[in-house]
């Protein structure tokens, strides 16, 4: 869908590193970040059944900002994909640790990350996240580079909105 130059970083690859993602789980939402190589806080979902958990997003390709219309569009398109391949998945939120951005994303069970990464590809993104439960990492859609880092969850409850709000 999107052509993203796989010889460089991508340039926000730094708000890539330390962005936070909440995951909309029936009973509760799940508040995770990365934390320092080795660190594994709190529990990782048992939705997951142990399998590694892909964040994906349609919002903004090439991190350009688009319009709220052409961003929901995008990610019901997403949304579309995921269940044709009838994967497990549930809603989520990506953004920066203070709140100040956020986008829709999904939660996806069932990708390699070769497929997460063609999929963010396909739609004009620069970068997924794949959690595991041995470690949170930033793989980028357009090249071969990964940052692997460790991980913190937290429950933040039924009622709690994306990111803390």
């Amino acid at each position: 869908m999107f052509a993203v130059d796989a010889a460089v970083t991508p340039g926000n690859w730094h708000h890539y590193r330390t962005a936070v993602v909440d995951i909309r789980f029936p009973d509760r939402t799940v508040h995770a970040e990365p934390r320092p190589s080795g660190t594994a806080e709190g529990s990782f979902p048992e939705a997951a059944g142990g399998a590694t958990v892909h964040v994906i997003t349609a919002w903004n390709p090439l991190g350009r900002a688009a319009s709220d219309d052409a961003n929901a569009r995008a990610q019901s398109r997403l949304l579309d994909e995921v269940r044709r391949r009838g994967l497990t998945w549930w809603p989520a939120v990506g953004g920066d640790p203070a709140g100040a951005h956020s986008e829709e994303s999904v939660a996806v069970v069932g990708l390699s990350d070769a497929a997460a990464r063609d999929l963010g590809h396909r739609f004009g993104q620069d970068a997924v996240f794949a959690w595991s439960a041995t470690a949170w990492r930033v793989l980028a859609c357009g090249a071969d580079l990964a940052d692997v880092s460790g991980w913190a969850a937290s429950e933040r409850g039924r009622s709690a909105g994306p990111l803390g709000r």
